[in-house]
């Protein structure tokens, strides 16, 4: 049996779960025979490939590749290896634990997995969303029982991956419009409406946004723009820095405002990393905060609260995600919940510091 790849533009191809429904499933992976198939050559040349790759001619290693892209195939690198189909192992993809957000929610996922018997394989995905199906493919080839996944943006090809996987999938930190299977994440949108809505009810006309390039970022970033314009303020800067945030970048954004200041200005930043170095900058050019230039931050980092002035940040609950997550698919693998799709919403809130 063969499975072809669905085409992002046929909206026919596309599985649409929006209505809490969790998407169909096929009833079989692609095996390698199907790939051999596929190929036109033998089994063992398709695992030659996948693992002695030297030993066999470019052309043939090609048309292989092809065929494994097409169906979606995802090699089994620990066939053989196990007595039992359980694992009591899970994979976690999130983008950085350089971040406190990110590094709450593996420190606290990885605790609930391990006191309910299961390790955790943890890859750092970076911020490079275009190379999703390389990622998926290494990490389902060591067979998880489930995965921990960041975000919402896939490839039809890695999206395929994950539904035939036939293993229990939780999104966190987003909320995408066709759920894979479980979420728990907030909308990035609306915290850029609820900061644009905070500063305008300070009175505040002038707005600015460094916003890092991640899709979430982003995203933030549109919602704050949206919610500012519907309040008629204008918008003097918005400037884009390539992820991940760094405090460097945040003094080199605040440059950038300089010609801008000089009247009051608020500005939103898409990281505590950017917004500490904002405020840095700011008071080596002698800005006054947030008399001259207001700032509110993404994250809640403990650098945040401990800088003069404090820094204004939005929060999200970075642990709690992580212990949800851990919930929701300890009770999958359980059995507790059948198939049935489960959406929790994070809680974040703005919290107001000496910064604004």
């Amino acid at each position: 049996m063969t499975t072809k790849a669905p085409d992002p533009s046929d909206p026919a191809t596309i599985p649409d779960n929006a209505g809490g429904n969790p998407p169909a499933r096929p009833p079989t992976q692609v095996k390698i025979t199907d790939v051999a198939a596929a190929a036109g050559v033998a089994p063992m040349t398709v695992s030659r490939v996948i693992n002695t790759p030297d030993r066999v001619s470019a052309a043939t290693t090609a048309r292989v590749r092809a065929a494994i892209d097409r169906l979606g195939y995802v090699p089994n690198l620990i066939a053989g290896g196990l007595s039992s189909r359980r694992s009591r192992m899970v994979a976690a993809i999130v983008p950085t634990i350089a971040h406190p957000m990110f590094s709450g929610v593996v420190l606290a996922f990885t605790d609930a997995m391990r006191k309910a018997g299961y390790q955790v394989m943890l890859s750092i995905s970076g911020y490079d969303e275009t190379d999703d199906e390389t990622v998926f493919r290494a990490l389902l080839g060591r067979r998880p029982d489930a995965l921990l996944i960041t975000g919402s943006a896939y490839s039809p090809g890695a999206l395929q991956m994950l539904q035939e996987a036939r293993i229990p999938v939780v999104e966190i930190w987003d909320v995408p419009a066709r759920p894979i299977d479980m979420v728990i994440g907030f909308d990035h949108l609306r915290v850029g409406a609820d900061v644009a809505a905070y500063f305008l009810a300070k009175g505040h006309d002038r707005f600015a946004m460094l916003m890092a390039s991640d899709s979430r970022a982003v995203t933030r970033g549109r919602g704050f723009a949206e919610a500012m314009r519907a309040g008629g303020a204008t918008l003097v800067l918005e400037q884009v820095i390539p992820a991940p945030s760094t405090i460097a970048a945040g003094r080199e954004g605040l440059r950038q405002l300089l010609p801008h200041l000089d009247r009051r200005c608020a500005l939103f930043c898409s990281s505590d990393l950017i917004a500490f170095g904002a405020v840095t900058e700011a008071r080596v050019r002698g800005i006054a905060i947030p008399d001259r230039l207001a700032v509110c931050g993404f994250g809640n980092f403990e650098l945040s609260e401990t800088n003069e002035p404090s820094i204004t940040t939005v929060n999200v609950e970075g642990v709690q995600t992580g212990r949800n997550a851990a919930a929701v698919l300890l009770r999958r693998l359980a059995g507790e919940d059948g198939r049935q799709p489960e959406q929790i919403q994070v809680p974040f809130r703005i919290i107001e510091r000496a910064s604004t």
